[in-house]
């Protein structure tokens, strides 16, 4: 009788891990998901993305459990087509973004700022590099006043800049006490986002394999940079892309190859071939003993 993997959750970043460098699907990862999922085991995608800008990427694939969004800060279920969990930033994280706008607006004049909800994007300040990336996206959006954006479900903030503003406002994000009350990572040289404290991929990932009932050392998770990071520290099986920088690398358990050439699939594969299953009772022998 052929191995069945319903014991199993993987989960993938998009671009850089699940996709290529042109953010093109390599075959060889669509057929090794859906061989995954037909022999039982859980898959779906991780992304910093609205629900609407996901979708497309999720239906490209054979998915067959609700998605990781907005970095974490939401689960949602595009069969039921709703949020089944958020965590939403607060007062202390809107706060900042008013002090960054009214209050330093000559230090960081050159500064983007996008506020995320479910499926819609708010653009405070508006420049090249936040409109590119809605273009990108393809996000629903539009450019207003913060006074005119609800104060009830922010998902997440991204403030995009050039590399010498984004590293300004780390340094301004590192005098703040507002580092204590929610998450900032960076997402790419050119952006900074916050979310929600205690809020990542890795945590959005948990809370679904609970809901699943799968046990952490069976949650597996693949990406392929820094905002990785907390996700692939997280998991029970961390993996990286081939290309993804050497301390990411240095904190997984798993080496994919390059993303052009099918990372998701060098995974799956390792876990549908029983390495992984029998590396998990290898450290668990070594830590009886």
């Amino acid at each position: 009788m052929e191995k069945t993997f319903e014991n199993w959750l993987v989960v993938s970043d998009i671009d850089g891990t699940l996709n290529n460098k042109i953010r093109r699907l390599p075959k060889r990862n669509y057929e090794a998901i859906k061989e995954f999922t037909q022999r039982g085991g859980n898959f779906t995608l991780a992304s910093g993305r609205i629900t609407s800008s996901l979708k497309r990427n999720y239906n490209r694939i054979t998915p067959n459990q609700p998605a990781i969004v907005l970095n974490g800060a939401g689960i949602y279920d595009f069969k039921k087509e709703e949020m089944i969990w958020r965590s939403t930033i607060g007062k202390e994280g809107q706060n900042f973004v008013r002090t960054v706008l009214n209050e330093y607006s000559e230090t960081f004049k050159s500064l983007d700022i996008g506020i995320y909800f479910d499926d819609y994007v708010y653009i405070v300040k508006n420049g090249v590099i936040g409109n590119g990336t809605m273009i990108i996206d393809k996000d629903h959006y539009e450019v207003t006043s913060i006074d005119d954006v609800p104060t009830e479900g922010w998902m997440k903030v991204i403030f995009w800049g050039f590399p010498p503003t984004i590293n300004s406002l780390r340094r301004l994000i590192d005098r703040s006490d507002v580092r204590h009350s929610v998450n900032f990572m960076a997402s790419s040289l050119w952006s900074m986002e916050m979310l929600a404290r205690k809020t990542h991929k890795g945590i959005g990932i948990m809370h679904l394999a609970d809901m699943l009932g799968i046990e952490k050392s069976h949650v597996a998770a693949i990406g392929d940079y820094y905002n990785d990071w907390d996700m692939l520290k997280t998991v029970g099986l961390s993996a990286c892309a081939g290309q993804a920088p050497k301390p990411i690398h240095n904190l997984c358990k798993f080496e994919a190859c390059h993303c052009n050439k099918g990372a998701v699939a060098d995974l799956l594969e390792y876990i549908m071939s029983g390495r992984a299953e029998a590396d998990i009772l290898s450290s668990a022998a070594e830590v009886k003993d």
